[in-house]
């Protein structure tokens, strides 16, 4: 492939078994280029095959310049098939949705919440397509940019890790391991 060099600090890492001694972001044991899928994607997100990476990145920001897009079409054959294909994993969403509103588990309502939370919060700031182009432009520059300093952003993660920890576990022990599991399906008992 064409200026796809492999990277030799994430292949010097994993020779030297260093990865285990070190903190590790999201506590991953691959790199970053086979992370994300290793193949010919993986050098497009990653710049190793640049004039491919600078056609997305410019016909991403070309598509977001003409904004009015058309109409666009959805056939009832492809609505079945993507019913078809989600269907389970779905069930499966609305499952633990379940158990979130129940208030099986606490943690993951407040996580939920807070997530839906931030989420209209950017969502009221942005039209979707602004939203969708700057997605794109991070998805282009933030694992390059941790490719190169990976080891100075495993140390800052590695120090801001260790201070959510300890500050979880003061709200654990204070907080969040006071607040019930589940509540009793029988009211009486």
């Amino acid at each position: 492939m064409e200026g796809a060099p492999s990277d030799p600090s994430n292949e010097q890492i994993a020779a030297d078994g260093r990865m285990d001694q070190c903190y590790r972001l999201f506590n991953r044991q691959r790199t970053l280029h086979q992370i994300i899928g290793g193949g010919r994607a993986a050098d497009v997100l990653l710049w190793r095959c640049r004039w491919i990476s600078i056609a997305v990145v410019l016909a991403a920001t070309i598509a977001w310049q003409l904004q009015p897009l058309p109409e666009l079409v959805l056939t009832e054959e492809m609505v079945n098939n993507a019913a078809v294909s989600f269907r389970v994993k779905f069930n499966n969403l609305l499952m633990m949705a379940h158990d979130i509103t129940l208030g099986k588990d606490f943690r993951i309502f407040f996580q939920v919440v807070g997530m839906l939370w931030i989420l209209s919060i950017v969502g009221s700031f942005f039209s979707f397509l602004t939203l969708a182009y700057i997605g794109i432009i991070l998805s282009f520059t933030i694992p390059v940019l941790y490719n190169k300093y990976e080891a100075h952003v495993d140390k800052c993660a590695g120090f801001v890790h260790q201070k959510f920890s300890k500050h979880y576990k003061i709200v654990d022990e204070n907080v969040i391991s006071k607040l019930p599991r589940r509540f009793s399906k029988n009211k009486d008992a």
